[in-house]
């Protein structure tokens, strides 16, 4: 007998479904277009491989979760329109839908970032309530995602092929273990076999969320790289391969994380977060605490901090008089110290200043030119330049000048 997954089973009848065409196959059914002959619609039929089909486990969550999904009221899932099996045959009735899917809108180019967002934001939204229901879909990827232009006057997404959806236990393996979904897209957990969460789910939309900003999954090579890659190698930069901000890598990051409980703490938490790493200016998504705040300080110039000496300081030349460079008899020193204990600053490379009666023109605030005045201590901040007691050369005091 021919493999089920290779037989074409159009023209043929399950039930009161007519088949009248493959849409597309993949690794555990076929996807054909059938019309209901009861009430004359067409509809999306999917048939499960027979290998599966034959599988007493499977076939148990297969009726079970087919009848949790099809209560999920959603303008984004895929309605659930019947289940049943006809002559071995294990199928699932489901709305059609005009339009391609994902996939092969991507076809190995990246999407705008807008278009990602609002495509995948629809998608999260599904998760969310497929979550609400304590539902996991655990096969989301490109190809469940389907895109249509005829609902609405923009692009409407659906999130089908809900044929592996659980409630809670362990990530779906058949009863000979072998690994049931897209390894390209599966969260480390699903593909050890370990119990599952609505989290599962958003490391897997982190994966699309990834192909479809760099028109490539995160992982490529063989299906065991590819496994190996999930299981432990390191998340490659979206930001490089797509020339996009830095701080989705974040977002990315977050959302494979291997430890399921620091990931984003819902599917449409994650399209928050790439949506304010590539459209909002700003620092980069928190990822885990946050920063601690350090206290901000007035706009001026950078405070230089005290030198405190850790040996015998060598003696230094005695510095002029104000008075003295006044009248011309000194020249300005190498060094200018600064009276309050900071670190000296050198002094500008001109000539000494001529003598005169006439008092020089203030320095540059934080550059003072002379020693503090008397009875002042020799720390803590100085009267702005031309106030009473600034020790630099700002002339003499007001009351002088006003005589």
């Amino acid at each position: 007998m021919a493999d089920r997954n290779t037989q074409d089973l159009t023209g043929q009848r399950l039930g009161h479904f007519r088949v009248d065409g493959v849409i597309g196959r993949g690794g555990m059914s076929v996807l054909y277009r059938a019309t209901d002959t009861r009430l004359g619609r067409r509809v999306a039929l999917k048939v499960i491989d027979e290998a599966l089909a034959a599988d007493r486990e499977f076939r148990e969550r297969f009726t079970d979760e087919a009848r949790n999904t099809s209560a999920v009221d959603h303008s984004h899932v895929v309605p659930l329109y019947d289940f049943d099996e006809t002559d071995g045959h294990l199928y699932i009735a489901m709305r059609h839908v005009e339009g391609p899917d994902l996939a092969s809108v991507i076809d190995g180019r990246p999407l705008t970032v807008a278009r990602t967002l609002r495509l995948l934001g629809q998608v999260a939204d599904a998760l969310d309530a497929v979550h609400a229901r304590g539902l996991v879909h655990l096969d989301v990827k490109p190809a469940n995602v389907l895109v249509t232009t005829r609902e609405s006057a923009g692009e409407h997404v659906y999130l089908a092929d809900f044929g592996l959806t659980r409630r809670g236990a362990t990530g779906h393996r058949t009863s000979g273990g072998d690994f049931l979904g897209s390894p390209t897209y599966a969260a480390p957990e699903h593909l050890r076999g370990e119990p599952v969460d609505a989290r599962t789910d958003v490391y897997s939309l982190t994966c699309v969320l990834f192909t479809c900003l760099t028109g490539r999954a995160p992982y490529l090579g063989s299906v065991t790289e590819v496994i190996e890659g999930h299981l432990g190698g390191e998340v490659p930069s979206a930001a490089e391969l797509a020339g996009l901000d830095p701080r989705i890598d974040d977002v990315v990051h977050r959302g494979m994380d291997p430890d399921r409980p620091r990931r984003h703490e819902s599917a449409s938490a994650v399209i928050e977060a790439a949506r304010g790493a590539l459209t909002v200016p700003g620092p980069a998504p928190l990822v885990g605490p946050p920063p601690r705040r350090h206290a901000t300080r007035p706009p001026g110039p950078p405070r230089v901090p005290p030198v405190r000496p850790v040996a015998p300081v060598a003696a230094v030349p005695p510095v002029p008089a104000v008075g003295a460079a006044r009248n011309g008899t000194s020249s300005a020193p190498d060094e200018v110290p600064t009276g309050d204990g900071r670190q000296p600053e050198a002094a500008p490379d001109a000539a000494p200043a001529p003598a005169s009666s006439t008092p020089p023109t203030t320095p540059p605030r934080g550059a003072p030119s002379g020693p503090p005045p008397p009875g002042r201590p020799p720390s803590g901040p100085f009267p702005a330049p031309g106030r009473p007691g600034h020790p630099g050369a700002a002339g003499p005091p007001a009351r002088r000048r006003a005589r």
